[in-house]
């Protein structure tokens, strides 16, 4: 059980008032709250220790430093990667994946070859591709989705979006991607969790039969870190990515994993200062990992910030956030299931398919019309297409309500958010 109270009074924003009511966050998924812990930590180091890292001698630089590397070691142990060099500070999942789809196409794929995404991706995670796509004439590829939002068990299945089977609708232990592949595939690329649907995709068995075909894996891990433990060896995944603003840390920060010898392949993805060996006019060498991959001067403060978000996390445990993350879940889709005319996107909830987002519409109504609404209610929900548009056209419609949870949010703010969308329903 979490003492939400107390949580809560972590985050001071959550007391201020909205159009004169009290706010009630439920567009966790979009970028969380961040705890004055975080808030603390990077205003004492620039008050304290404000220096660029790796390249002064003096003492500031030192321990800027000191703790930039602190951090990287944090997110290392936290998602359990074997090497502090496995770790790749980025901006955000964003740039990690970009990073991936640049150098790995680069110097692992040719004309026609195949990257395997699914329908239910962030646009993060096609566009990239594309892209690449566009440059060097590989081929994008994706998984089909049931009805209710999870990957198609078969090929059979995918043509008619079969749903019928009830084992496959209580497990994701049935799926296997190996029909999907082709002896063009050379990478997959997939979100853990989709940031509309909340479905968990079952990447261990992903990971597992792709490897079994020599296929390296890439998760896009945003909407999974901050809701449950990850632990990269175990999954065996090649490349993972993830946000800190999305799990209570600043923004402009994220993460790139990747396994030692597969960034030793790839080639670098941004040229300047901090990345290289040696620059002549004739020749450049480069740095080793993980600097080969982190040109510039690094937001070193914010990932001081990150890696207070993450002991952050760790001292309320991963675990009973996520209980209680599944616990508001199901009893949000509870409720807004007796609602006249509202449909809920996405499987029903458990630990091992559906994670802490519902999106959902109501008859008649349009998305934007109600999240406007519930804002002047002081409940800030997210409407639109989620940067998820090939997902919106699967499901035949343009845009969902979003309401996505943290480790703050309560039972109380799930019933004002009935109670609000009962009220813009009567209104229409």
């Amino acid at each position: 059980m979490l003492d939400i109270n107390k949580i809560r009074g972590d985050f001071p924003i959550l007391s201020r008032q909205v159009y004169g009511r009290t706010l009630v966050y439920l567009d966790n998924a979009a970028t969380t709250q961040k705890p004055l812990c975080v808030l603390d930590a990077m205003h004492q180091e620039y008050l304290n220790v404000n220096a660029n890292v790796h390249r002064g001698v003096h003492y500031l630089s030192q321990k800027a430093t000191d703790l930039h590397e602190a951090a990287r070691e944090k997110v290392r142990s936290f998602i359990n990667a074997r090497k502090t060099e496995e770790i790749i500070f980025t901006r955000g999942t964003t740039e990690a994946i970009n990073l991936v789809a640049s150098s790995f196409c680069e110097s692992q794929m040719t004309v026609g070859d195949e990257v395997l995404v699914t329908e239910m991706e962030h646009h993060s995670n096609i566009v990239p591709w594309q892209l690449q796509a566009m440059k060097r004439g590989i081929v994008v590829r994706h998984l089909p989705i049931t009805d209710d939002g999870r990957l198609c068990p078969s090929v059979d299945s995918a043509a008619t979006h079969d749903t019928d089977s009830t084992s496959y609708r209580d497990s994701n232990s049935d799926f296997d991607i190996t029909p999907f592949l082709t002896e063009r595939t050379k990478l997959i690329s997939i979100a853990h969790v989709s940031n509309v649907l909340g479905t968990v995709n079952p990447i261990a068995d992903i990971i597992r039969k792709a490897h079994s075909h020599d296929i390296p894996v890439m998760i896009d891990a945003a909407q999974s870190t901050p809701h449950m433990t990850i632990d990269v060896q175990q999954l065996d995944c090649d490349f993972l990515a993830f946000s800190g603003h999305k799990m209570y840390g600043p923004t402009g920060v994220g993460v790139l994993y990747g396994k030692e010898e597969w960034l030793d392949r790839l080639p670098p993805y941004q040229g300047g200062g901090e990345m290289i060996d040696k620059v002549t006019w004739e020749h450049t060498t480069f740095e080793h990992l993980p600097f080969k991959f982190e040109a510039g001067t690094p937001d070193y403060v914010a990932t001081h910030g990150l890696a207070t978000a993450i002991d952050y996390l760790l001292s309320i445990g991963l675990d009973a956030i996520e209980a209680h993350e599944l616990e508001l879940t199901r009893y949000c889709m509870q409720q807004l299931q007796t609602i006249y005319g509202l449909t809920i996107y996405g499987p029903h909830p458990s630990p091992t398919i559906k994670d802490a987002v519902v999106s959902f519409n109501v008859a008649g109504i349009h998305h934007l019309d109600i999240g406007t609404l519930l804002d002047r209610l002081g409940i800030a929900v997210r409407t639109g297409h989620h940067c998820a548009q090939p997902l919106m056209n699967r499901l035949g419609i343009n845009g969902t309500v979003r309401a996505s949870f943290a480790l703050y949010n309560t039972k109380e703010e799930v019933d004002t958010l009935v109670a609000g969308v009962r009220r813009v329903v009567q209104m229409f």
